[in-house]
């Protein structure tokens, strides 16, 4: 099949495809991305990302480790029994003037993990600044979720803690209805992430960048949070930027009105040729996937709503948040949209 053969080819994460998309975000940092309400909006800039100062992650994992998660891989894609809490030392683009880096094709390497402590020591693991939570998405690598995370970090230069959540995923074309099922078990351990950050009376406001099937997994953790804390969380939690949705209309629907005012706070990034979306709906029984819809019927769920369409030059269109420099400023604009 045609589109399951480009899918296979686009959606391999590797080194060398996050150095390209690194190539292509230098590329085409000028370029506008038409159409979208809101992105005329300024906000705060940041000179440099934490991880350029600190190249260290905590990571929030609910795979088992192989062989003590002392070497590559570090985590595989079985589920574990408890969820594990570490920081994952990086090395960072080499930035000297004959490099890689220097150019935009340079790529961050996951050097080893460290194991920390359990969820409710989160808190002071990310200290007292706001933290950014990444959630990666379906067929997914625990390195290369890892690294997405950071390159995405450093790209939107966040300053604060970065975090990683990550879920057990086969990382396979025919893994779906596997990684499917992993991202919605691991809902309650990321909601005691959540609970933990969001509890702690010095923290910070805790932001999240979830892609793909990653963001049924953060609506449904989000709605077990809101279920116990009501109203009171709604000052805890900033920007909730869902790239590429990969969830059923009526399910997004339905799971918006039951978290309140924390509805408000999430920012849809939608393409309507996104190819992986629409091969998702096809497996779904012809179901329209949120990331694929038409941006005036997201936008009639009270949610904010950024149709990257016209941004998507490739076969399947269904990383932007990692390859376009426009959809990254709209990740970054909707952080510094809720800087107290």
């Amino acid at each position: 099949m045609i589109v399951q053969r480009h899918l296979q080819q686009a959606s391999h994460h590797s080194v060398s495809r996050r150095a390209l998309l690194g190539g292509l975000v230098s590329a085409g940092s000028a370029l506008a991305l038409g159409g979208c309400a809101g992105l005329g909006a300024t906000g705060a800039r940041y000179d440099a990302s934490s991880l350029s100062v600190d190249s260290t992650l905590l990571v929030a994992t609910t795979r088992k480790p192989v062989n003590g998660a002392r070497a590559k891989p570090w985590f595989g894609p079985e589920r574990a029994t408890s969820m594990t809490v570490a920081r994952a030392k990086l090395v960072a683009p080499d930035e000297s003037r004959l490099s890689l880096a220097s150019v935009g094709l340079g790529s961050w390497r996951l050097d080893r993990i460290d194991a920390t402590a359990d969820a409710a020591d989160l808190a002071t693991q990310a200290g007292g600044g706001d933290v950014l939570i990444y959630v990666h998405g379906f067929k997914q690598t625990f390195e290369t979720a890892v690294l997405d995370g950071a390159y995405l970090s450093d790209a939107i230069k966040f300053r604060g803690r970065t975090m990683v959540f990550a879920w057990p995923s086969k990382a396979g074309l025919f893994d779906y209805a596997y990684d499917r099922d992993s991202a919605m078990w691991s809902r309650d351990d990321f909601e005691r992430v959540l609970s933990a950050l969001v509890s702690a009376p010095s923290a910070g406001r805790v932001h999240i960048v979830a892609h793909s099937m990653g963001t049924m997994l953060t609506l449904e953790s989000l709605r077990q949070l809101y279920a116990r804390y009501g109203d009171t969380v709604t000052g805890k939690i900033g920007a909730v930027v869902f790239a590429a949705p990969d969830i059923d209309m009526d399910v997004f629907s339905s799971a918006i009105q039951r978290i309140g005012p924390l509805a408000g706070k999430i920012t849809v990034i939608a393409s309507t040729n996104d190819r992986a979306l629409a091969l998702s709906g096809q497996l779904a029984g012809g179901m329209t996937r949120v990331g694929a819809a038409e941006k005036a019927a997201i936008a009639r769920l009270g949610v904010r709503v950024v149709d990257a369409s016209q941004e998507g030059w490739g076969i399947i269109n269904h990383d932007l948040f990692l390859s376009n420099a426009e959809v990254q400023q709209v990740i970054r604009r909707s952080i510094d949209g809720t800087a107290a």
